[in-house]
């Protein structure tokens, strides 16, 4: 017997970056480089910090949950009525980490927002990876 209604879907994108986790651990938790590639936030890489996320078109109410420096980062991601995780997990490479992201708890019902995220969440690592890799 399976319960359809509690099953939830993830995004995952994963990305091979030619950069070391340290460079890559900077654009994820730094305040004003998060602002460049995905919102503006008021983030702390602190567990249990709550912070917010803000665009034109609204916001989102997050809280920090994990915090491993250089390796994993992830925080609750609260907007309307979704309630999800999003976790970034950095595997060091011979040629640099492999990023992985996933945003982990859309129903059923929420298809848009699982829609949005699959198209939102490639963006924002493409934009990601620009600021790393101009970054020292």
């Amino acid at each position: 017997m399976t319960h359809a209604a509690t099953e939830t879907r993830s995004v995952v994108v994963e990305r091979e970056i030619p950069h070391p986790p340290e460079k890559i651990w900077r654009a994820l938790t730094q305040p004003h480089l998060i602002a460049e590639w995905l919102m503006k936030n008021d983030f702390e890489a602190r567990e249990g910090h709550r912070f917010s996320l803000t665009a034109d078109w609204g916001g989102v109410d997050c809280v920090v949950e994990t915090v491993e420096p250089h390796r994993a980062l992830s925080y609750a991601w609260d907007t309307k009525d979704l309630r999800s995780t999003v976790s970034w997990t950095l595997t060091p490479t011979m040629d640099g980490t492999l990023l992985r992201m996933e945003q982990e708890g859309f129903q059923p019902n929420q298809k848009p927002y699982f829609q949005g995220a699959s198209v939102g969440w490639p963006r924002f690592i493409s934009a990601l990876e620009r600021v790393v890799e101009r970054l020292d």
